[in-house]
């Protein structure tokens, strides 16, 4: 299951941004995954508190923002989201069409409660 490695990684850049800013603890992460990243939100957002157990992370709420696989025509320039078979453009039938969303993973937003000295 690669989760549990996306999961650390998630975790691991998320405590290096929390001590660059001197966070007590990070309260709440949202990420964006792409239909088609190979990525089960069910399964990261499980593992997701198993791996940041005692670390600065470890209460923060995890928010999965699911991003849908988009195409662009090369073509006619049409940008329409992509069915099960994007093989051709829905308006000129051009075959010629390129993914332009659907394989994000990506951190969008990271909130820190900051220590107040």
């Amino acid at each position: 299951m690669h989760e549990f490695s996306i999961a650390q990684a998630l975790v691991e850049q998320i405590e290096a941004a929390a001590t660059k800013e001197h966070a007590k603890r990070v309260v709440r992460v949202v990420i964006t995954v792409g239909a088609l990243s190979g990525v089960d939100p069910e399964a990261l957002r499980s593992l997701f508190p198993l791996v940041a157990e005692d670390t600065v992370t470890a209460d923060a709420e995890l928010v999965v923002e699911p991003v849908s696989a988009r195409v662009r025509c090369r073509a006619c320039g049409r940008e329409e989201a992509a069915e099960t078979s994007f093989l051709r453009c829905s308006v000129c039938g051009s075959r010629d069409v390129e993914l332009i969303a659907g394989r994000e993973l990506h951190i969008k937003t990271v909130e820190l409660e900051i220590d107040e000295r």
